[in-house]
């Protein structure tokens, strides 16, 4: 991958990923401004960087198709290699897409560059609801991209009450780019396709016993109708690694369960391809649904398990595509309530302005007048930077603080989550107990309102 010509004007965007999610969004991203002429605006490059979670070479290919950006526009990457690469690929600008911890390790390696580019990040799906931890790891870049009028508001309104200040930028979510909603005469009907596809996530449900009874819902849902496949659509093949870690595959609980229906599959295709073949979309909460919903398939988000901030699922149900699982046997699949689109992902595209945020801090970083941004203040100074970087890269930080500070800092860990262990028996003995309800009656309530828990 060369970098362009001196002087032909574009301004270079080079993005930075390294997990199956991040890698799709950022080159869906970049593939957004090669799109439709703007190319002779921007020239992009995606460099896959090599952590412990980096994708494999099929999710890569996965990630790249429909995503519009040219094979030949992306390279793997080692840490060791990665600020020097980018000079010679002369960045304007970086997109880093990737987890909350490594997007402050790269963001202070690139603020110590001269003339250092412009960062720019953001999350690569549903980000309701908007959390301080994605804010706080994400401060030292120069702007943050979301993907809906509501997302900018609640980011803005937390950044608020916080005083964590950022910059918050609206971009079409890449995968409903060109959207043919229900309605429009150009949508998905039952007749483009039979499949019930169900989008499986890592960490949603979080449970062994709630994912194991998932796994039973779609064996009846291929059971009530044996001449229409039920498509479990997974994040990655054995062996592969995901954004997040699962704990219980839907292959290995679909296994337990004995013999399957003929008609009960598998896949790791991409999304894209899955969908050209669905007659109706379920999940819990994967951006899935968002992507669904722009090619006028019908949704299901599963209702079981209620509706909280740690299920993702609140802009869901208020788009009313809750229901049960006798509804996903049945395929009632829902439409989203058309009130809702507008604030919720599928606002007019002339509306995005994370292009015209990025030229005008790019002319800003022309001019020397780019403002320098400050990371979260933590104690521990150099040792706590070199903790942090090798807690985000694993083995591909090879650097001697970086070994120093974990042979340091994992007793340490071990004896603050074992105080911390023993503050929260203290505190729970303190406490006068309770009515205790049933599990099922607490998963059942459609409005637990409590602080989220999920990585950024």
């Amino acid at each position: 991958m060369r970098p362009p010509a001196d002087g032909d004007g574009r301004l270079r965007v080079v993005a930075i990923a390294d997990t199956d999610s991040y890698v799709k969004w950022s080159a869906a991203l970049l593939g957004g401004l090669m799109a439709g002429g703007t190319g002779e605006r921007w020239d992009a490059a995606l460099l896959v960087l090599e952590t412990p979670l980096v994708v494999s070479d099929g999710q890569l290919a996965s990630a790249l198709s429909g995503s519009g950006l040219p094979r030949d526009r992306v390279e793997r990457i080692a840490y060791s290699r990665l600020i020097a690469r980018l000079t010679e690929l002369r960045a304007d600008v970086v997109v880093i897409g990737a987890r909350g911890p490594l997007v402050r390790v790269l963001a202070r390696d690139i603020a110590a560059v001269p003339e250092r580019p412009v960062v720019v990040t953001g999350l690569p799906g549903i980000s309701i609801p908007a959390t301080r931890r994605a804010v706080v790891y994400r401060l030292q870049c120069d702007l943050f991209v979301v993907h809906s009028r509501r997302e900018v508001r609640e980011f803005r309104a937390l950044s608020a009450r916080t005083g964590y200040a950022h910059r918050y930028a609206l971009a079409t979510l890449p995968f409903a780019r060109g959207a043919r909603l229900a309605g429009s005469g150009t949508a998905a009907s039952a007749e483009d396709g039979g499949d019930l596809v169900f989008a499986a996530q890592a960490k949603v449900p979080a449970e062994r016993a709630d994912r194991l009874a998932v796994a039973r819902m779609l064996v009846r849902a291929a059971e009530a109708d044996p001449s229409r496949r039920v498509v479990v659509k997974l994040r990655a093949a054995t062996g592969e690694h995901q954004t997040h870690v699962e704990q219980d595959g839907y292959p290995e609980l679909l296994a337990s369960l004995g013999t399957l229906p003929p008609n009960l599959v598998t896949s790791t295709a991409p999304m894209r391809k899955a969908l050209a073949t669905a007659e109706g979309l379920v999940t819990v909460s994967s951006t899935a649904a968002i992507e669904a919903i722009a090619r006028g398939i019908p949704v299901i988000a599963l209702d079981t398990y209620g509706v909280s901030p740690q299920l993702i699922n609140e802009t869901l149900a208020d788009a009313d595509l809750l229901a049960g699982e006798a509804d996903v046997v049945a395929r009632r699949f829902r439409h989203p309530d058309p009130e809702w689109l507008d604030e919720n992902y599928f606002h007019p595209p002339e509306d995005d302005d994370w292009t015209d945020q990025v030229a005008d801090l790019a002319a800003q970083r022309s001019a020397g007048r780019l403002p320098r941004r400050t990371g979260f203040v933590r104690r521990g100074g150099a040792l706590r930077d070199a903790w942090e970087r090798r807690i985000a890269l694993g083995r591909a930080d090879t650097s001697a603080a970086g070994a120093l500070a974990y042979a340091v800092g994992v007793p340490l860990r071990g004896v603050a989550r074992l105080l911390h262990r023993v503050r929260r028996v203290v505190a729970g003995e303190a406490q006068q107990p309770g009515p205790v309800g049933s599990s099922t009656q607490v998963r059942s309530t459609s409005a637990v309102r409590t602080s989220t828990t999920r990585t950024s």
